[in-house]
Parts: structure tokens; sequence; C-alpha cells
């Protein structure tokens, strides 16, 4: 199935979370990539300042993960969908206006909250959407996501010609827009099963108590320390063989990556749901992040084979990384519904990145002081072999999770990761 005929067999909301989502990642991405240089440059912040900025920004995303997720079971879906976008719009006004750092602040600890509003509400809304077609919904919706990636700094990178006041202009205008549209075309929709006597303390309670989900998400830290090393140690790679021209690289890194996810997801999940299931192919999806190091472990650096089997071995990897997260991540999404048991779901999707987010920052920290101190050590394989024992033993753990789960009668609906293959989306 061609992924327009796959994008019109959803229903109106279905389609519309993923065209949302693709202007989230566009206005995002057309301006994020570009703030650090605007605020070190224009602005004249010092370095602490920038790094204070960027900090704020982040913790105020992946720290308050939970807090969305739980006022979307409680308040409904649409609410907190057509709230984030509103404060992103004007978190992104704002930083058109800003000029000193205490409305900087204000200004990028908004646009992070708003994520952490939308973004565990959109998911449960396309889960609960989508009931038995959420796998094929959210292989859909990652198209739509990595193509707002992608386009995103392109359309970006031509508005800062102009200026960077013009782009965040630009990018609260797209939010604006996706606010309008969300707040009078999006049916309202809340969790059929939120437990509305309950207090929040008792919700967060019920969710941590939930074993296999937090062993779950502690597992999939792996999936998103190695997939974000599309950001950090490639990029860092890049600048190592190419020098002066590592912007064209690092250009090049991102272009494979998300022709990778857009042109091949469908295909991908597709594949993977007819030979495997949910369980399975979590494990496998792994194992392909884990093997995606493989080419830089044999060719680390231009020593062995010269600059440019060391630039097609980057490419390779950053191509098979591709291939690895597009095969995680619709497998992913459905199994914390199921784990959740189709209860409090945005919660357990704010538990959840909380959880994960977390991991990112700890994973980052360690791998830019490895790739630092291998590099000067003359070991640059080790950072590579370091990170595809990650996936290796991510991978052991989901597959050991999957097995380790009962099998259960038809129609029973026993939470787990065990998904038995069905056939394969529509072609």
């Amino acid at each position: 199935m061609t992924v327009l005929r796959s994008f019109r067999s959803f229903d109106l909301a279905a389609r519309l979370l993923m065209i949302n989502q693709f202007g989230i990642n566009l206005g995002f991405y057309m301006l994020m990539p570009y703030l650090a240089g605007y605020l070190a440059g224009p602005l004249g912040l010092a370095a602490w300042a920038v790094g204070l900025v960027l900090g704020v920004r982040n913790f105020s995303q992946q720290g308050m993960f939970l807090i969305g997720g739980t006022l979307a079971d409680r308040l409904g879906y649409k609410p907190l969908i057509v709230a984030g976008c509103l404060l992103r719009t004007g978190g992104f006004a704002l930083l058109a206006f800003a000029t000193s750092l205490p409305w900087v602040l204000i200004a990028s600890a908004a646009t992070g909250f708003a994520g952490a509003l939308f973004n565990p509400a959109v998911r449960a809304y396309l889960a609960a959407d989508t009931g038995e077609r959420r796998v094929e919904a959210f292989a859909v919706f990652n198209i739509f996501y990595q193509a707002g990636i992608l386009a995103g700094p392109l359309v970006g990178l031509a508005l800062m010609f102009l200026d960077f006041r013009v782009t965040a202009a630009a990018a609260a205008v797209v939010f604006a827009v996706l606010t309008v549209a969300q707040l009078f075309a999006l049916p309202a929709r809340r969790e059929q099963k939120a437990a509305e006597h309950t207090s929040v303390l008792q919700d967060w309670r019920a969710v941590a108590a939930n074993r296999r989900f937090l062993l779950f998400s502690l597992t999939m830290i792996g999936s998103y320390v190695l997939s974000f090393q599309v950001y950090l140690a490639l990029p860092l790679q890049a600048e190592y063989l190419a020098g002066a021209h590592a912007q064209v690289l690092v250009s090049a890194l991102f272009v494979v990556s998300g022709v990778v996810a857009v042109a091949g997801q469908l295909r991908i999940t597709g594949w993977f749901r007819a030979h495997w299931g949910t369980g399975r192919s979590l494990a496998v999806g792994m194992a392909i992040l884990a093997a995606a190091f493989l080419p830089l472990l044999v060719i680390p650096g231009p020593g062995r084979f010269g600059v440019p089997a060391a630039i097609v071995a980057l490419l390779l990897s950053t191509a098979v990384l591709a291939v690895g997260t597009a095969a995680v991540f619709p497998f992913e999404m459905d199994t914390v519904v199921s784990l959740a048991d189709g209860k409090l779901v945005a919660t357990h999707y704010g538990f959840y990145n909380t959880i994960v987010g977390v991991g990112i920052l700890a994973g980052n920290l360690a791998t830019g002081a490895v790739v630092g101190a291998a590099r000067a050590a003359g070991a640059d394989w080790a950072v590579w072999a370091g990170l595809g024992l990650i996936g290796a033993v991510a991978a052991v753990t989901l597959y050991r999770l999957d097995r380790s789960q009962p099998e259960q009668a038809a129609g029973e609906g026993v939470p787990g990761i065990r998904g038995e293959p069905v056939s394969p989306i529509r072609r």
C-alpha cells in the first residue's frame, strides 16, 4: 500500500493528527537548529547562558511529560493538543522579539512545556482512534514525523538568509495554524477508562507498579540512545572526517536518515509485522540499531582505507540506523498501549517519555565523554563498539521479555509485548 492510500484509509481525526505532527516538526526544526547560533551571535549571550537556555527548553519538555500525560487522561486529549500548540505559538512569537536573557528563558521554557502537553496526548489519541490498526497508524505517523524533521531545517535555512526573527515568526505562524486546525476540526476525545475518582498520585503509583512497563521503558533507553547518535556521534564523526566541509556531510546524514524513513517506513513495518509480530520485531529492530555501528567499527577513521571509505562507512551506518529506528517506532508505540492495558494511556506515554528522556541525557553525556577520550587515545573503534554493545544488550532483554510473556488465549487481551504474526499492511 502506498503512503497516500494508507493515509486516506484512516478517519479524519487520525489524518489530522498525522498532518499536525508534520507541522509540529516543520515549525520546530525550522527554528531550533539555529537558536544557539542566534543566541551567541546577534544577541551576544555568553556560552553559559546559551547552555542554560537550551537546558531549560529540554528540561521543560522532558521533565514535564508525565504532567502532560496525566492532564490529557483527566481533561481529554484535544484540550492538551490545542493548549500545547497555542503555547508553542506564543513561545516562538516571543523568541522573535526577546532581546534579554530572562525573556529568552521564558520563551524557551514555554516552547518546551508545550511539547510536554501535546506529545503524550497526540500518541494516546492516535492509539485510541485507530484501535487494532494502531501499528500501521504509527508507521504512517512516523513518515509525517520524519518528513517534518527533513523539511524543517531546509525551510529554516532559507528564512535565515532574511533574519532569525523572521524564522521565529514563521514558526509561530505554523503553530498558530495548527492551533486553529485542531481547535475546529479535531473531534473531542478522552480516555474512556480514565480513573476519574482517583488522585493523581494514585494514578502515578499505578503506572509505577506496572513492572513489565517499567522494564520495557528502561530497556528502550538503549533504542533512544542509539537513534540519537544521528545528532551527536555521527555529526562529530563527520566533523572529524570532513573538516571545513563538515556541514555538507552532516546535511547528507540527515537527508539519508529522512529519506530512508519516509520512503521505507510502510514496507519495513509491513515486513516485520508479517514475519515476527510486535515483541520479536522490537528485538530484531534493536539488533539492527546495534548492527548500524559495525561499518564504523570496521572503518573508524581515514587511517585504514582513506577518507572516501570512511565517509561511505558513515553514510552506511546512518542508513542502517534509520532502518532500525523505522522498524522499532510503530511497535514501540503499540507496546506502551498494550502494557497500559488501555488504562491511563497518556499517563503511561508521559511516564515512558520521562524515563527515556533521562536516559538520553545520561547516554549523551557518556557518549560525548567517550568520543573525546577514545579519539585522544587513538581508539576511535571503542565508541562504536560500546554503542553496539548497548544495542545488543537491549535486544537480548527485549527478546527475553517477549519470551517471558505467557501465551494468551484468543480474545483475552492480556497485556504484554508479545504480538503474534498477523497479516501484513495492506498493499
